[in-house]
Parts: structure tokens; sequence; C-alpha cells
């Protein structure tokens, strides 16, 4: 009776009314993207020098994959857990959970002194990871109405390619001046500070636009649970999401080490490289998100950018000279916009603001799953077949997620 009377009373809402966005959800989105931007700032300290650390540790390409995939191991393993510690324990706590295991993590790495540790620190960041990537889009989610959700999603999205430029740009000026080690000192200070930010301004609306709560009844939470799992467009969109990271963030991982070894890039420049598609990101992720809301379609934001990442992987190992830097800025078109497009559309394809938490769940999942899968295999592929036969094997992943993108019934 109370949800019918909801229901009507909504309905009657203005179009104005509805799509009010109140003036602290900019405040929380702020706070959620710092949030997150200290997520991939800690996970992408390895690119950037990882043939200091394959020198430092004595190491292979597969092992060194592995520091990036090891990451990502923990936060596959929490990311469905994590949508239902959330409805327990609510988005702050939650938060505040998740910074505080990227800080300890940071600095357990910067304390040790041999590939295990350093592994088991990859491990313990990897629950932050895990946990912010559901808290923050939820958030996102709770604040912000669905008609004008897409704008905020496309600035979140840009997360990823946020915490890695800073760290593709600072890793390896800092490691050369001073070590490694004063890389993840680096992180686990910037995260401690956004730690003081999300206690201090993290907070649920008054009157929550997307008239959910925080957490539901107990009673309830179990076969909310079972109605989001079994979704069949938001495992389509995880499958695509998933394979979309297997191809994107591979690159992006090896690319500085490709450059430097074998188009005789130093280690800063070639992270400068790789940085410019990023920068590309920060512009297309937003913009993507504003076309989306403007037009009324997610997913034609999703298919497009899908079935061009089927050919990108063609490039990357065989171009050489001013080709470089025209790749990296059509890489940063073409990745920018999918994550808009796809976070965007978990609220949509939920329906019951409730499973939101569970969408972005599984979303968590299959990101991490790609980031396991992708590194670790191209890893193994470039010392076996080389660099260009390990590109290649890269686009069988991203035809699977052009149509999965494409079987996905969204607006």
């Amino acid at each position: 009776m109370n949800l019918q009377n909801t229901a009507h009373s909504g309905g009657a809402l203005s179009k104005k009314q509805a799509v009010e966005v109140p003036g602290y959800a900019w405040v929380i989105l702020v706070v959620v993207f710092l949030a997150s931007v200290a997520a991939p700032l800690n996970q992408f300290k390895v690119p950037p020098i990882m043939s200091v650390l394959m020198e430092t540790f004595q190491i292979g390409l597969t092992m060194a994959g592995m520091l990036m995939s090891v990451f990502a191991v923990t936060g596959f393993i929490l990311a469905i857990p994590a949508g239902v510690i959330m409805q327990k324990l609510g988005p702050k706590t939650t938060g505040l959970i998740a910074i505080g295991f990227l800080a300890a993590g940071a600095v357990m790495g910067a304390l040790s002194t041999s590939i295990g540790l350093m592994m088991a620190s990859r491990v313990i960041e990897g629950v932050g990871m895990g946990l912010i990537a559901v808290v923050a889009p939820a958030l996102i989610a709770i604040w912000f109405p669905a008609e004008s959700r897409g704008t905020p999603m496309g600035i979140w999205a840009t997360w990823m390619p946020m915490g890695s430029i800073i760290m593709y740009s600072l890793a390896p000026t800092l490691s050369s001046a001073m070590g490694w080690q004063v890389v993840w000192w680096f992180g686990a200070g910037f995260t401690l500070i956004i730690f003081i930010l999300y206690w201090a301004l993290i907070k649920m609306p008054p009157v929550p636009s997307t008239g959910s709560k925080e957490a539901g009844s107990p009673a309830k939470e179990q076969p909310r649970l079972r109605e989001g799992m079994a979704n069949r467009n938001l495992w389509l969109l995880a499958v695509s999401f998933c394979c979309f990271c297997i191809v994107a963030v591979t690159l992006n991982i090896f690319l500085p080490t490709f450059l430097a070894a074998e188009r005789g890039y130093s280690l800063a420049s070639a992270s400068f490289m790789v940085s410019v598609g990023m920068i590309v990101t920060l512009v297309v992720s937003p913009l993507s998100g504003w076309i989306s809301d403007r037009i009324g379609s997610r997913k034609l934001v999703l298919i497009v950018p899908s079935l061009a990442l089927v050919v990108m992987p063609l490039f990357p190992f065989s171009i050489s000279g001013w080709m470089i830097p025209v790749y990296m800025i059509l890489q940063g078109v073409i990745i920018g916009a999918i994550p808009t497009a796809a976070f965007a559309s978990v609220p949509e394809l939920m329906g019951n603001p409730q499973l939101v938490g569970i969408g972005m769940a599984v979303m968590a999942f299959s990101q991490n799953l790609g980031i396991i899968i992708g590194p670790t295999l191209f890893g193994i592929l470039v010392e076996t077949g080389g660099w260009v036969t390990a590109g290649y094997a890269l686009i069988p992943f991203a035809i699977i997620g052009a149509i999965t993108a494409w079987l996905v019934k969204v607006r």
C-alpha cells in the first residue's frame, strides 16, 4: 500500500520536480569521485615502473603482469558480496572500509622486501577496489534522478583514467628521484587524505531522489539479491564490460613497457604517451554521458565504441613514429564512452532502486574478472608469441563484447 501510494504521488510530480538535482549531490559526486580515483591511482603504480620492479624483485613479464591481476583477484571475489555488505552497512561505512584497505595495502607495499609481500599488499588493495567500485556509482544513483544521471555517471567514469594519469605522470619521476617505494608512499598519503574527506562529507539525502533507502529490511534482502542476480540484461552488460576491460586495461598496462623496450622511449616518455589517451577520456566520458542524457539512449553510446574496439588491437604493436600519438588519441576516444554508458545503464536495467547496489556489484565482478584475465594472458602470450600476436589475441574478446552489448535491452 505504501509503495503504491509512493508511486502515485511520484507520478503526480511535475517534470521539473522529477528531474531536480539536490545541490549537495554535486558535493557527493566530487567526494566519491576522489575516493574512486584513489583505487586506480594505487592499482596503476606498477605499469609506469614495471621494468624497475622486474629488476628489483627479479621477475619476468608474466609475474609482473600478475602484480596487476592479483590486485583484481580480491575485488573479483568480493564484488558480489560487496553489494550485500553495502546493504548491511550503508554506503558511508562501506566506503570508509574500502579506502582504509587501499591505504593499508599501499603502506604494506612500500615496506615490501620480497615479491610475496608485494603480492599480498596488492590483494589488500584489491579489497578496497572491489568495495569502492560498488559504493561510488550506487551513491550517485541515490543522489541523482534517472533523467539526469548520465552526466554525473560520465564524470565519475573518468575515475579510472584520472587515477592512471596521475600515476603514469608521477611514478617514473618519483621512482627515478627517490626510489620506487616513494611511489607507494605517495599512494598511501593521497588515500589517507581522501579517507578524511569521505568521513566528513558523505551522507544520505534527506529524501533520496531514487526513493530508495540506504539498506532494506533484513527480511527482504535475500529475495532482492536473487531478483537482481536473475536479471538477464545485467549479465549481458557485465559480459560486455568484462571484455572491454580485457582489451582496454591490458593495452594500457603493457603499452609503456612495449614503448620503452621496442620503440626506444624512456620510461617517463612512454608513460606520458600512454597517458595521452587517458587524458582524452577525461573529455569523452563526461561528454558521452551528456549526449546519452540528451538523446535519451544508453545503448547507442555503448554500441558504437564497442564496435570500434574490435579493430583497436590490430595496431598498437606494429605502428611507430607519429602514428603512436595518433593511435593513443583514437584509443582514448573509443574507450572513453563505454564505462559511462555501462554504469549509467545499470540503475535502469535493475528497475527497483534497492537492487542498484547488486547491479553495481555484478559490474565490479565483471570488471575485476577482465583485469584478472587480460594482463595474465597477455603477459604469457608476449613471452611465447611476441607483442603483435598477443595484441591480435585480444580481438575475439572485443567481438564478444560488441555482440553482448548489442543484445542488452536498454533505452
